[in-house]
């Protein structure tokens, strides 16, 4: 099944997404806050589009259970995730002004660009693909880590969000849509699909690294 393969190529990056310091640190409630202020302003971009591209899939398709699983993805996030993060801005005192100022981090924009290219190049079954690892992957780590629990109650309240019931149903459904559009699938579909959700698994990793360095474009060359 796509999910296994899948999932087993792209190990390395996942073990290493337990293993960073921003989620070992996370746990441990010692992650500096600036570091989670800036994922968090970088996570706003990328959930928007990661609703957007949810909808245009649902829009694209002509297979009735993916259109369903599509816009009920989208709608998920807009009403579940967004509003949690919107709660965290609050809390944090993150100002549209500050989100405005802040450029969009090199690989927040390289992880939604290759999910659109997905969309646009490929077939659906990549598409859906290469969303898969963001849910999967935040739910592992929501498990892994509400075993412990986070001291800081902020973070605590992150952690919460991803290991709950709701998180593991929308996984399992993802994974299952996933397995099923592996097997209608051509050959050159199937790697697409593979490749999709590696890329997908090595920006997940990067965008933790992306919020410890705070992350920016490189200025270039003086005259």
């Amino acid at each position: 099944m796509f999910s296994k393969i899948a999932r087993e190529r792209a190990n390395p990056y996942w073990l290493g997404s337990f293993k960073h310091s921003f989620i070992t640190q996370l746990a441990e409630g010692t992650l500096p806050a600036d570091e989670f202020r800036y994922y968090l302003i970088q996570d706003r971009y990328y959930l928007e589009h990661f609703s957007k591209i949810h909808a245009m899939i649902a829009e694209k398709t002509d297979n009735q259970t993916v259109k369903e699983i599509m816009i009920k993805g989208a709608n998920h996030l807009e009403s579940g995730e967004v509003m949690v993060r919107t709660m965290f801005f609050k809390e944090l005192g993150i100002t549209d002004e500050e989100v405005a100022a802040t450029p969009i981090a090199p690989t927040a924009y390289h992880y939604v660009s290759h999910m659109y290219r997905q969309l646009a190049e490929g077939a659906v079954s990549s598409a859906v693909a290469g969303l898969l690892p963001c849910p999967w992957l935040y739910h592992e780590i929501g498990l892994r880590l509400i075993k412990t629990g986070s001291p800081n109650e902020l973070y605590q309240r992150w952690i919460e969000t991803y290991s709950g019931e709701d998180s593991a149903k929308e996984v399992l459904e993802h994974c299952e849509l996933a397995d099923q559009l592996f097997l209608t699938s051509t050959d050159i579909e199937k790697e697409q699909m593979i490749e999709a959700f590696y890329i997908s698994s090595q920006l997940e990793y990067l965008f933790w690294n992306m919020a410890v360095t705070k992350e920016t474009w490189p200025k270039g060359a003086n005259k």
